[in-house]
């Protein structure tokens, strides 16, 4: 047996460990298409900061570890897939046949089209070649513009701030990580970012970026004064990387689609990670969840099902924790409510504290926090579990900081078993 993994992130690099262990004969052919090895990009802001090397992002430290278990590590870009022969066509002209294929090409950023936005100095956060340009620019005192303060926006924002820089970040939309979090509990991060030193602009668009003197940039908002650079960082979206599966006949809407086996519409054919787009626990719905928790487990059951041992995969849970300056947010499932639906808040601006519970019937539908990590993992294990709170709602409701004995009373009650990691 031939297994073929194209992606060298978490996901596809779990799902090789899987099938060696599960598939102890079988060839494993790892692809990734940058010059580097295996590595995460969750911790390209820990190396801007120097807190580790560029080995430290590396997935697997122990020099020989790939060739220990017998998977070939090989470097290039997949430009086609012929379902037909399985085989790939590869950007070197070289061609590679397969029995199983995964696609685990994750994301690739996308800048807005702006004047300015290919000038020197202008880059995504998204790669090591990345990481070692926009280190090269933010020393400290530098004047360094993000654009976007979105999740992955602000996990870089970390990052620049403890490097010294003058920070300015500016997002369209009303508040930040709006994807994450409500106008109250988004307002209270960009009031503790400005806190810190960093400018916020928000409900802001950048018209375009000029080169300046002294290799130097110039930041043009939409209704506001321009903003000098010396470096220019864009978070502003990702998509998954699908465009070498055109013709294949494998579906595609916002990455792959695929089953709860995460096998596609094509036989043989599965995906995981940034790329695959899955059943929403909460919504039953098709989306793409690009956070690392899911496409590790993405990886390990769609091994599995290559290997030709049955796992289904429950559904992808919305779950994001975040950090910021030391502000820590959280959210799960549902935390903007369902029609119908009810809710409670708890909400503390001068301490930056928030509580935010959203209930479907009797069932804890989404939550999202803000500076509060006590029984974070309960609100996970209620969303996940659809756990019944009964009478235990309107005490909620009633004051949400009750959470460990509605917890307790509702799993008792039921006999359930609910992980709260």
């Amino acid at each position: 047996m031939q297994h073929v993994i194209i992606g060298a992130g978490p996901a596809g690099v779990l799902a090789a460990e899987t099938l060696r262990q599960q598939d102890p004969e079988a060839r494993i052919t790892l692809i990734g298409d940058e010059p580097e090895p295996p590595y995460s990009r969750m911790a390209l802001p820990y190396l801007l900061i120097d807190r580790i090397a560029e080995d430290g992002t590396h997935l697997r430290k122990h020099p020989g570890h790939f060739e220990a278990l017998g998977i070939e590590i090989r470097q290039g870009r997949v430009t086609g897939v012929d379902p037909g022969t399985k085989r790939l066509s590869l950007a070197d002209g070289g061609e590679l046949d397969y029995d199983r294929l995964l696609v685990a090409t994750g994301s690739h950023p996308v800048s807005p089209p702006i004047p300015g936005i290919d000038l020197p100095g202008v880059h995504p956060c998204w790669t090591l070649a990345d990481s070692r340009r926009i280190a090269e620019r933010a020393s400290s005192g530098a004047s360094v513009v993000l654009m976007g303060a979105g999740f992955i926006g602000c996990i870089i924002l970390e990052a620049l701030a403890s490097r010294g820089v003058k920070l300015s970040v500016v997002e369209m939309e009303n508040r930040m990580v709006p994807r994450m979090l409500n106008e109250t509990a988004g307002g209270m991060i960009r009031s503790w970012c400005q806190s810190k030193g960093v400018a916020v602009h928000v409900s802001t668009r950048v018209q375009g970026i000029l080169s300046a003197p002294g290799d130097r940039l110039k930041v043009l908002l939409e209704g506001s004064e321009a903003l000098d650079a010396d470096l220019v960082i864009t978070a502003t979206g990702v998509k998954s990387n699908v465009a070498f599966l055109e013709g294949s006949g494998v579906r595609i809407d916002q990455g792959v689609v695929v089953g709860d086996t995460l096998q596609s519409s094509v036989a043989g054919i599965y995906a995981a990670g940034d790329v695959a787009q899955g059943k929403d626990f909460s919504t039953g719905e098709y989306s793409v969840q690009a956070i690392q928790p899911t496409a590790a487990d993405h990886g390990r059951i769609a091994a599995s099902n290559m290997a030709g041992r049955t796992l289904r995969h429950q559904g992808i849970v919305n779950m994001n924790v975040l950090d910021t300056m030391g502000l820590i947010s959280t959210s799960f499932g549902l935390w903007q409510g369902v029609d119908g639906g009810d809710g409670a808040e708890v909400n503390d601006p001068d301490h930056y504290r928030y509580l935010n519970l959203r209930f479907q019937d009797d069932v804890l539908v989404g939550a999202s926090t803000l500076g509060l990590t006590d029984h974070v993992g309960v609100l996970r294990g209620l969303v996940q579990s659809r756990l019944h709170l009964k009478g235990w709602k309107q005490r909620l409701i009633a004051d949400p900081s009750r959470l460990m004995e509605a917890y307790v009373a509702s799993t008792q009650a039921t006999g359930a078993s609910v992980a709260t990691p």
